[in-house]
């Protein structure tokens, strides 16, 4: 029998490997006595400033997320599940996460910027916000926020010589980054990005969500 003592400092953990599994795992090997293995994600550099408005006409800028983690996607206005992104699977690994466990990462949030069939900017913010209240369980604004703008904004980055604004046939309008999900860190740097096609990339997003928070926590704790 555990000690109440130490059955409470336990909990936090047994949360945690339950909504993460795996990638928590790897953090808690890696971080156990070996500081230098700790896995740290890429640094793209500093997302570049935006602005954006939501369906209630409000402007948001990157100093309304200072201080938390932020998963930003695009999303198409006429067929949102299929097009840019894997809509079902975002909702179902990363939001679904999020919404049942406010408690714990009322710090993560997600942004998708609304695009039309070429890729561009689209006013279509209500109806798309009015699909998302209509087929993903218990959607909430405040957690994943959709909004209009320029998405080219954001997505404007080079990283080892490779840009995000790269453009095929095998994109979604032509655009690389219709299709890419951005993770940025607390102090506004972009630190992952993966496509938002599969399940198994919007997957290894989540994992990576898990491994910002094993960083996070490791931090706090060596300051104590």
């Amino acid at each position: 029998m555990f000690k109440n003592t130490k059955a409470g400092s336990l909990r936090p953990v047994v949360s945690m490997l339950i909504l993460f599994g795996p990638a928590l795992l790897l953090i808690l090997i890696s971080t156990r006595g070996c500081k230098h293995k700790f896995k740290k994600l890429d640094d793209y550099g500093k997302l570049p400033a935006y602005t954006f408005t939501t369906a209630d006409g409000k402007s948001v800028r990157n100093e309304d997320y200072k201080d938390k983690i932020v998963v930003y996607t695009t999303v198409q206005a006429t067929c949102p599940d299929t097009c840019s992104i894997a809509l079902w699977h975002v909702d179902q690994l990363i939001y679904q996460q999020l919404r049942e466990n406010r408690k714990k990462l009322g710090h993560v949030k997600m942004v998708s910027v609304v695009i039309d069939s070429q890729g561009n900017p689209s006013d279509k913010i209500g109806e798309v916000q009015a699909t998302l209240k209509r087929f993903v369980e218990g959607y909430d604004p405040e957690i994943w926020q959709i909004v209009k703008g320029d998405p080219t904004t954001i997505y404007n980055i080079k990283h080892n010589g490779k840009s995000l604004m790269e453009k095929g046939k095998k994109y979604f309008a032509g655009e690389a980054y219709t299709e890419l999900m951005m993770l940025v860190d607390k102090k506004g740097h972009v630190r992952m990005v993966l496509p938002a096609k599969s399940e198994s990339t919007i997957r290894k997003m989540r994992e990576h969500i898990a491994l910002f928070e094993g960083e996070y926590d490791r931090k706090s704790a060596q300051q104590k």
